[in-house]
């Protein structure tokens, strides 16, 4: 007997439909697998084999073939348990219908026939929509997961005897319905886990840069002795993001999703991410790779942060790797057979030290590093990627008199306000453009929408003659002074908005 069944394999953070076979033929007992599998699916044998027995069901004592179609997809990962488990129910009888064409089935077995969560269901579900597809059934604990998809019946389900009775009885098998739209509404509430901006005290001028950083998604370096608050300020930049558009948490959960980081029942992130990787990662752990391509951190990072602390103290080869989705905000990992191609639209916040000790320019300690060292020491980070970070500020130590101020700063519920009023104001002006951001602005967009009045023409002209700014740094400039101004609420950019934003370049 034969029987036709539908999962799908993920590559990058995209699925791939994939059609399972399985025929039970008399023949000496074996169990064969056909297909590209890998070393996890060949695997499934055993499990599959237990999990029917200890769920109270006669596994067949005859020749099974199973048959994972497209031939040439390589298939990796333990999702493809439960569909080739109900294939051979379904060709030995025990599963009523023997092509289940309408449905997508995923989710790894346990030995006593539990179903585990998987990865990758938000791209699967969005495929199977997208293919006019009736359903997915799959474990429980992804059910949130895939029920964002609308218009796509979703069917949780905890054992392989749950399946079958929600194949055999479809009335057995509930739905659930599709989530429409993020967990609560946007708002200008801080998040309750995220540090809040009032614990800083003073440097005045870096949390203005991060202001400014949060409204553009410009990428900030923060440079100053160690102790001056860098880390503290950068920790706290989620807290005055503006909160997720639906597209934009659609996408950050696909991501999480290939990348099996959702927790069991989750549904869509609720916040922007905020990544900060140690300075001992490899370029493949930071922009992702591997024989079946998983996401990085700069793609976890995707609609968030990625901060870098100690950014020089990280090798350099792996800071070169950063331009390329700086650039274009994706990251494409090519390989033999496919290509992959990871989202990476990140805010990128750095924290360094001035010198190899840390305390060059500092008024109390002093610096004893040679010239030489810090020529190294600063080498390390190259003009190129110096060229892509949009706000350099300097934050210097607190004098001791600021260490003991009980009065707080401006929480980050009122500057994470102002930050919301600027973007929607960049979302009502880009509307037709598909730009999220400032930041994201092409040459031909920055002609339209970053127009200067005379003296910020002229102003701009002259620091480019002075300073020598390369023409990627004129466009940033452009870029930031196009924030500034949305801040302000103005409509064009003026001499002051210039004035402001060549002050965090010219450091």
């Amino acid at each position: 007997m034969l029987a036709r069944l539908r999962t799908a394999a993920v590559f990058g953070v995209e699925a791939c439909p994939v059609h399972v076979e399985v025929d039970v033929s008399f023949g000496l007992p074996g169990f064969t697998m056909v297909g590209l599998p890998d070393a996890s699916v060949r695997e499934s044998r055993d499990r599959v084999r237990s999990a029917i027995r200890n769920s109270g069901f006669e596994f067949p004592a005859h020749r099974i073939i199973v048959n994972l179609a497209p031939a040439d997809v390589r298939k990796a990962g333990a999702a493809f348990d439960l569909p080739i488990a109900l294939g051979v129910l379904a060709a030995q009888g025990s599963v009523q219908r023997r092509q289940i064409a309408d449905l997508v089935i995923l989710g790894e077995l346990s030995l006593d026939g539990s179903i585990h969560a998987t990865r990758g269901v938000l791209p699967i579900a969005a495929a199977a929509r997208r293919e006019g597809l009736a359903g997915i059934l799959l474990p429980a604990a992804n059910a949130g997961e895939a029920a964002i998809v609308a218009g796509l019946d979703v069917f949780p389900v905890s054992s392989l005897a749950d399946a079958v009775r929600a194949l055999n009885e479809p009335g057995a098998a509930r739905g659930i319905p599709a989530l429409l739209s993020l967990p609560g509404p946007p708002g200008t509430k801080m998040p309750g886990d995220i540090p809040d901006l009032a614990d800083v005290r003073g440097q005045l001028l870096a949390r203005r840069a991060l202001e400014i950083a949060s409204a553009g998604a410009h990428n900030l370096l923060l440079i100053g002795p160690p102790g001056a608050g860098k880390t503290m300020m950068a920790r706290r930049v989620a807290g005055i993001l503006p909160p997720f558009t639906f597209d934009e948490a659609l996408e950050a959960t696909a991501v999480h999703s290939v990348a099996g980081l959702l927790p069991a029942g989750a549904g869509l992130l609720a916040a922007r991410p905020f990544r900060a990787p140690h300075h001992t990662i490899s370029d493949a752990a930071l922009i992702g790779g591997g024989s079946q391509p998983r996401p990085g951190e700069v793609s976890l990072a995707h609609h968030g942060v990625l901060f870098l602390d100690e950014m020089l103290e990280f090798s350099r080869h792996v800071l070169e790797v950063l331009r390329q989705p700086l650039e274009e905000g994706a990251v494409t990992i090519a390989r033999a057979a496919r290509t992959a191609v990871f989202p990476a639209r990140f805010m990128l916040v750095g924290a360094m030290n001035p010198c190899p000790c840390g305390f060059l320019g500092d008024v109390v300690r002093e610096c004893r590093c040679t010239p030489q060292q810090i020529a190294r020491y600063r080498d390390r980070l190259s003009g190129p990627l110096r060229d892509r970070l949009d706000l350099t500020v300097e934050v210097p130590a607190l004098p001791p008199d600021a260490l003991g101020e009980t009065a707080a700063g401006e929480p980050s519920v009122a500057v994470r306000a102002r930050v919301v009023a600027a973007r929607e104001r960049q979302r009502e002006r880009y509307a037709a453009d598909r730009v999220r951001a400032n930041a994201d602005l092409t040459p031909a967009l920055m002609a339209r929408h970053c127009t200067m009045d005379r003296a910020a023409a002229r102003m701009l002209a002259v620091a480019v003659a002075r300073v020598m700014l390369s023409a990627r740094g004129y466009d940033r400039v452009r870029k930031v002074a196009r924030t500034i101004a949305d801040l302000a609420g103005a409509t064009t950019i003026g001499a002051d908005h210039i004035a402001e934003s060549l002050q965090f370049r010219m450091l």
